[in-house]
């Protein structure tokens, strides 16, 4: 698939914007989580987000809140270099209460089926720093995927060393993966 260039005006905006209100300098870019072809990552910087191709990333999972991301430009930079069709968002707030199916399910279903559908796929899952979001919805994905509850924590948590496991947020994807006995 052929994607248009990154704008010039939206690079240049990112590129500001990430270096005001970007990652800590104290978290990986990304961590592949064992063979699992997902990444779990912060949120992609002027000088990371053009070696998303290089790093095998194929599409991309945005957990950031709708305002994160028209601060920054994040997603719209991502779904320029990737294509839309390859970008999802889970627009998310990190306040450590449940999360509203609503707002990640969709994503996570993309993700789980972006990797079933097509062995060569990676798929790179972040928010702002790469620790509870990102590392919730990577979750659900390992769930989806047909990992067990305790199978799927250990491997994010013996990849993704920033990994923080909010008890509010595993709830809510199990909360949700019951609702969808049978359906997905």
């Amino acid at each position: 698939m052929t994607t248009a260039p990154v704008s010039t005006l939206r690079r240049a905006y990112h590129r500001w914007s990430t270096s005001l209100y970007g990652p800590s300098p104290h978290v990986s870019a990304l961590s592949w989580i064992g063979d699992e072809r997902i990444a779990i990552g912060c949120i992609p910087t002027a000088s990371t987000l053009l070696r998303l191709r290089d790093a095998g990333v194929t599409h991309v999972v945005n957990c950031r809140s709708l305002v994160q991301t028209l601060l920054s430009q994040d997603l719209g930079v991502e779904r320029e270099l990737l294509g839309t069709d390859m970008v999802a968002h889970a627009p998310m707030r990190d306040f450590g209460r449940p999360q509203p199916p609503e707002l990640w399910s969709s994503a996570a279903v993309f993700a789980a089926r972006v990797l079933s559908a097509d062995v060569a796929a990676r798929v790179l899952i972040h928010c702002q720093q790469g620790r509870r979001r990102s590392v919730m919805v990577a979750y659900a994905v390992l769930r989806l995927r047909g990992h067990r509850e305790d199978t799927a924590a250990a491997l994010i948590c013996q990849h993704r060393t920033e990994a923080e496991l909010v008890a509010a947020y595993i709830d809510s994807v199990e909360a949700w993966l019951e609702s969808q006995a049978g359906r997905l």
